[in-house]
This record gives C-alpha cells, structure tokens and sequence, in this order.
C-alpha cells in the first residue's frame, strides 16, 4: 500500500475529529468508543490509533480546535489603538469569542464539554474546565492590570475582582446559553450583557 502523504494524513486526522465531535455530541464522551468514531469516518480502527494514543489523546485534540487564546483574538481585531486601551481590548475580544461560540464547531464542542464529557479513564472534564478557565483568568487579569495602570478602572475595583466579574458573567452566560441554544442569541444578548458590565466597571 502506498505510503500517505502529508496531506492525506492532515486530511485523515480531521476526518476522524469531525466524526469524535458527531459521535460525542450524540452519545457522550464515556459511551463513545474508538470503534464507533472509526466506522462514523468510515475507517479502521487502526486508522484511529495511527493518528491518536487513546480517546483521551483524540480528545485533547478535539479541546485544541476550538481553544481561544485570549492575545490571538486581540491581535485577529487588528486596532493598533487597542495597545492603549485595554478595557477596549477586553470588550472587543470578548464580542469576538461570544460570536465564536454561535460557529457549529464551538459550540458543539463546548456542549460536549460541559454537557456531554463525564469522567472516563484519563479523561476528567473538571481539570479541562478548570485549565481552561485558569488560561483564560490569568490573561483577563494582565489586561485588566494594564487597564488599572492607565486609571481606567472605577475606583476601588481591583483588577483581580474585575477579572473574576467578567470570568463568572461570561460562565454563566454560556452555560444558561447551551442549556437551551434556542432561547437566545450568545452573540447579541451576550454583547448586551458584556457591555453593561464594563459600563459599570469603568470610570
């Protein structure tokens, strides 16, 4: 049999994350096995633990399509203006994220997360929820450290305080929003929400 190429492999590889992501979103993480993703992508098993260790690993894998690295939105809304102005930048980015989630990947993918994924082997969706939210508090913080140094903060709220604010609104927002998607727009009701917030955070 002939060798793969780069390409074909890549294509493989991805081809078996869309069909984890398929078979997870309608089965749940624990009652998915690697048999049933292979034959969803209509391959072999073997094809499975070419590309991934365990359904941890392919799991993982999963988690890095849809990661949203707090500085890569920032420098995606490309306004050099926004290096002095970092509750701006905070704003903005997260509009972005929040339009994010509505794109059929995010959002399949975060429901498997909270709603779908309990704890299987290696895999434990507390310490990813966990991880997740700890990268994304420790980026909030450095922004907000930044917008409390150009004294644009209102008075008596830290940085450390407004990044758990924001943290907990956005947490909250998303879990109300994957309860019942159809209720409401993350997107637009979000920006509402998130905009009131620095309302009352600014000075």
């Amino acid at each position: 049999m002939a060798r793969k190429t780069k390409a074909e492999a890549a294509a493989t590889r991805e081809a078996l994350l869309d069909a984890a992501e398929e078979v997870f979103y309608e089965k749940g993480v624990a009652r998915t096995s690697l048999e049933q993703i292979a034959r969803h992508a209509g391959m072999t098993r073997g094809a499975v633990y070419w590309h991934f260790k365990n359904k941890a690993d392919l799991f993982t894998a999963l988690l890095e399509r849809v990661r949203m690295p707090f500085q890569e939105l920032v420098e995606e809304i490309n306004d050099p203006t926004l290096t002095d102005s970092p509750l701006e930048a905070i704003r903005l980015t997260c509009h972005k994220a929040l339009a994010r989630l509505e794109q059929p990947h995010y959002r399949r993918i975060h429901s498997i997360v909270l709603h779908r994924c309990e704890f299987f082997s290696d895999i434990n969706p507390l310490e990813m929820q966990d991880q997740l939210a700890r990268e994304c508090d420790e980026e909030l913080r450095e922004h907000f450290q930044l917008a409390h140094e150009h004294n644009l903060l209102k008075p008596g709220l830290s940085p450390e305080i407004a990044a758990r604010l924001l943290q907990s609104t956005l947490g909250g927002l998303v879990h109300d929003w994957h309860r019942n998607p159809e209720s409401f727009s993350i997107s637009k009701d979000g920006r509402e929400l998130i905009d009131a917030l620095f309302d009352l955070m600014r000075r």
